[in-house]
């Protein structure tokens, strides 16, 4: 039995690495997570097979409950709140860690070795950290506890402290076996793990994720070497590896330190936010005037972001992006790695709306084309297309690559006001010559546009 659940373990653990590698691609996705289903589905049989004396009904009743609420919020789910139920499920994966730790630390009769205590050790503060930053996270994102950065003197001195504090009462825990000790360590990793992340501001969340979803893979990893479980140390490692990758390439979009991610507080700056000194004066125009121009050019290029999200615009906007094809223009679609609120979120977005995969475009393929197209779309976007971040070195977000849609002849600019974006700063992209304001919701704006074609 332990040869064959050895093998079982193997074939799961290579379903999760090509689940990854599946995930990583628009058009393979739904096959990697068919790999992902497969290998968990796996590793969970496998796993009640070799358990000694299972309590069945518990843990059915468990997965019912659970997979209930899970199946609920999934389909209620909007795009918009998308982001924050990453983050609720990444606490959840922490609070496991932490229960998990607690548990094996007071199971009687069960001696630890060294390694194990170091273990349970970094399994729990990781945990505890994943739990409470990952919940203020979700509160931020939800807008509960408000997007805006919370600072206070001596800040990062205090997150030193109860730092140095934390591993001091883990090493006590090594030392003396002392479960007080342990209990203290776990207590004060939360209270750091909210305290990483209040500083940081709303237009960062994205990074936020990025590495609560490394974070929360470390904690399952270190929840696998608490119950010598190989599979869930694979699968922990994999996801802590993909997710730090992933935050490294974020916060070389957003022009950020991995370091200061790291750390937390690495947001304050952005979210201080600066007020443009450039001109004020904007040209307005209705949904018609737009298409007449879009009608008109050879190539458009849509740049969407999270008001396209919250307007639940997608699928009219690919309606419009159909009818322009049909003109003889090519529409493409430019994405910013940290457009709306987590990454991927408009790559998802677009998906749901059917957008064919080749017009769809990361920045790095598509910025060399704004200064040859005839017309932007900025539909829902702000602080990705903001040329302050080349032109401004006084300006926050200075140095922060962005889609370079004020290169292209004509800008169009769909937004409900003037009012600044999700980092607070105004964006001198809406006050050129060649840039329209088209005002309102963003659904009905296209619907309009739809409209005028008929």
């Amino acid at each position: 039995m332990q040869n064959l659940s050895s093998l079982l373990y193997l074939v799961a653990s290579v379903l999760f690495i090509l689940a990854l590698k599946g995930l990583s691609s628009p058009t393979s996705a739904r096959k990697g997570n068919m790999y992902g289903i497969i290998g968990m589905l796996i590793a969970v049989v496998t796993t009640l097979l070799l358990m000694d004396k299972p309590v069945f009904a518990l843990m059915a009743g468990a997965v019912v409950v659970g997979g209930a609420i899970g199946g609920t919020l999934a389909k209620r789910v909007q795009m918009t709140q998308m982001p924050e139920l990453v983050a609720a499920m990444h606490s959840l994966v922490g609070l496991a860690a932490v229960l998990i730790a607690v548990a094996a630390i007071f199971h009687h009769g069960q001696e630890h070795t060294g390694a194990q205590k170091i273990e349970l050790f970094i399994g729990a503060f990781i945990g505890a950290i994943t739990f409470t930053a990952s919940v203020i996270a979700y509160g931020k994102l939800s807008g509960r506890f408000g997007a805006k950065p919370i600072n206070f003197s001596g800040q990062h001195l205090l997150n030193l402290i109860l730092a140095v504090s934390m591993v001091g009462f883990g090493f006590a825990y090594y030392a003396t076996d002392s479960h007080a000790a342990f209990l203290i360590m776990c207590a004060i990793a939360l209270v750091l793990g909210m305290l990483l992340i209040v500083p940081i501001g709303g237009a960062d969340m994205p990074v936020v994720v990025s590495m609560l979803n490394s974070y929360s893979g470390w904690a399952a990893a270190g929840i696998g070497f608490t119950l010598n479980n190989s599979v869930l140390i694979i699968a922990g490692a994999c996801v802590g590896a993909s997710g730090a990758i992933l935050s490294y390439i974020m916060c070389k979009a957003m022009n950020r330190s991995i370091i200061s991610v790291l750390l937390g507080g690495f947001g304050a700056e952005v979210a201080a936010g600066s007020v443009s000194t450039g001109p004020k004066n904007y040209k307005s125009g209705s949904p018609e005037d737009a298409l007449f121009m879009m009608k008109n050019a050879d190539s458009v290029v849509i740049v969407p972001g999270y008001g396209l999200a919250v307007a639940r615009a997608q699928h009219a906007l690919q309606e419009m992006a159909e009818l322009l094809q049909e003109e003889g223009v090519n529409v493409r679609y430019a994405i910013h790695p940290v457009a709306g609120r987590m990454p991927g979120h408009m790559n998802v977005l677009l998906a749901e709306a059917e957008v064919p995969y080749e017009h769809v475009l990361e920045m790095e393929e598509i910025n060399n084309d704004f200064s040859s197209t005839d017309v932007v779309l900025v539909i829902g976007a702000n602080d990705v297309v903001n040329p302050a971040a080349k032109t401004d070195p006084a300006s926050p977000i200075y140095g922060m690559p962005i889609l370079e849609a004020h290169k292209a002849r004509t800008i169009l600019v769909v937004k409900r006001s003037m009012a600044a974006g999700y980092a607070g700063l105004d964006n001198d992209l809406f006050y050129m010559d060649k840039t329209m304001m088209v005002f309102g919701d963003a659904k009905k704006v296209v619907e309009d546009m739809v409209k005028s074609f008929h």
